[in-house]
């Protein structure tokens, strides 16, 4: 019998029960790993060797998972999946890893990344393109294209995410499970190598909103290495949950979800739309009141500006420390500039340096207030904008994306400016650390489409609650890509 395909829940039962072992998971599932790797190339490393953990009363014991490759691992690879770090073995591990071996979870391979999390395709990892099990010839959005993968695969029942604009939340719409990004400071992103400082989210993705909210209990804690980090152990998520939505009110934004301001949609996009207004309907039949507000089209334009501007801006400071010389394959060079030139110029890829470029620009003395402190003058009014909405409702609902996932063939990183704004709103959850669930929204054309809740900081009950009367009014929960697909 496999268990892969079960519920965190349904698999420590079994376990308890001694209807299964530990060891008997982590061989299902390293078994599975390769089957999808060499379908998907989800993966930079398989833990062959990896030892069993003795279960106890904790949901996650003796349960295998995945671990994003930009998680520092003791002992293990952890390459951020770039050819800078293509041999480095950290000698510490990330806090939300060791919490979760704390709680006798075991990890049994380092998933896949766009290089440093660094993009929204999941095509610019150093060990190749993540495929999407759902269809071969799509992307599984990025930059957690490899766990959103392996999740989505029946690998394991989760893995972990990170989150710096959409990165948990857009590939587990376009895989079809959970990605669930907690408040900001929830989970500590100690460990975690950088991106952008103020934007990064540790997160998880799952098959169920319940199973996102186990693993976020075992990987949250306060921590003395990362200052962002706040007590949250008062706040059992799990066993908050109960569905009881009662007097709950969402509001969908008209300006985002409107057919009508997108003139050269296709039918694709129409569908995906058309989706959403059923699902704001399933919204009202489990007792949530829905309402359409208005918000500034010229605000939310500048949504996918502020964010490039920000976050290249802190990756260019935040990897500043990739030189060749403290860490990563050395260069040769005659001085120690030209060594440094040539490790940064062959080790990453040109979306990378592209960014970097952007950063450096902004940030330079005669460019920094016309660029980047207005960015940030701009995320503070969006911030804002969002704050006002949560005095009223206790959450914001949207499609996810313009759709299904997109064709590998001919994908690029340049946004249509017409529906930029659709495909990139997820981006102010992260600039207010607000928390925010992607769940499953059915199909469009036989590809999974995803909808989105965010709610106010420190209020992840309430997000995750009102998911999960939305996700059990459905009939997606803990849905597995057939085999024959993967």
């Amino acid at each position: 019998m496999k268990y892969m395909d079960k519920s965190i829940k349904e698999i420590h039962e079994a376990l308890k029960k001694g209807e299964v072992t530990s060891r008997q998971l982590i061989d299902e599932s390293i078994e599975k790993s390769k089957i999808i790797q060499e379908k998907c190339n989800a993966f930079v490393t398989i833990l062959d060797d990896v030892k069993d953990s003795e279960v106890t009363d904790e949901l996650l014991s003796g349960i295998p998972y995945g671990v994003k490759d930009n998680y520092s691992t003791k002992g293990v690879l952890s390459t951020g999946s770039s050819n800078t770090l293509k041999d480095y073995v950290p000698f510490f591990t990330a806090t939300a890893i060791e919490n979760l071996s704390k709680k006798g979870a075991v990890c049994v391979n380092k998933t896949a990344l766009d290089e440093f999390g660094m993009g929204g395709t999941g095509t610019t990892c150093h060990t190749g393109i993540v495929k999407n099990p759902w269809d071969r010839t799509r992307m599984c959005a990025g930059s957690s294209a490899g766990s959103a993968a392996a999740v989505a695969s029946g690998v394991y029942p989760y893995a972990t995410g990170s989150d710096t604009g959409d990165s948990i939340r857009k590939p587990a719409a376009y895989c079809g499970i959970v990605g669930y990004k907690p408040t900001y400071g929830m989970i500590s992103r100690y460990g975690l190598f950088p991106f952008a400082s103020s934007l990064d989210h540790c997160g998880v993705l799952t098959r169920s909103v319940k199973d996102a909210a186990i693993v976020t209990d075992g990987m949250k804690g306060i921590d003395k290495n990362d200052m962002t980090s706040w007590d949250s152990s008062d706040i059992h998520l799990y066993d908050s949950i109960d569905g009881n939505v009662k007097g709950k009110k969402l509001c969908f934004i008209k300006e985002i979800c409107d057919i009508n301001n997108y003139p050269n949609a296709d039918e694709k996009l129409k569908k995906h739309l058309e989706n959403f207004m059923k699902t704001i309907e399933k919204c009202r039949e489990v007792g949530i009141e829905v309402e359409e507000v208005s918000v500034d089209q010229k605000l939310l334009n500048a949504t996918p500006s502020v964010y490039v501007v920000i976050s290249c801006a802190e990756a260019t400071s935040n990897m500043s420390n990739l030189t060749g010389f403290i860490f990563g394959p050395r260069e040769e060079g005659e001085r120690w500039n030209e060594s440094l030139k040539n490790y940064r110029t062959k080790g990453f890829s040109p979306l990378i340096k592209r960014r970097f470029v952007i950063g450096s620009y902004v940030l330079q003395a005669q460019n920094k207030d016309r660029y980047f402190h207005n960015a940030q003058r701009v995320r503070r009014l969006l911030v804002d904008e969002w704050k006002k909405l949560f005095k009223t409702y206790d959450g914001v609902i949207l499609p996810v994306g313009t759709g299904p996932a997109k064709k590998l063939e001919g994908s690029n990183d340049i946004l249509d400016k017409n529906t930029s704004v659709l495909e990139e709103h997820l981006q102010i959850g992260n600039f207010g650390g607000f928390p925010s669930i992607t769940i499953p929204n059915g199909f469009v054309d036989d590809l999974p489409v995803g909808v989105n809740i965010t709610g106010n900081c420190f209020d992840d009950i309430n997000v995750l609650n009102m998911a999960y009367a939305l996700e059990s009014s459905m009939n997606y929960k803990g849905q597995i890509v057939r085999s024959e697909r993967s």
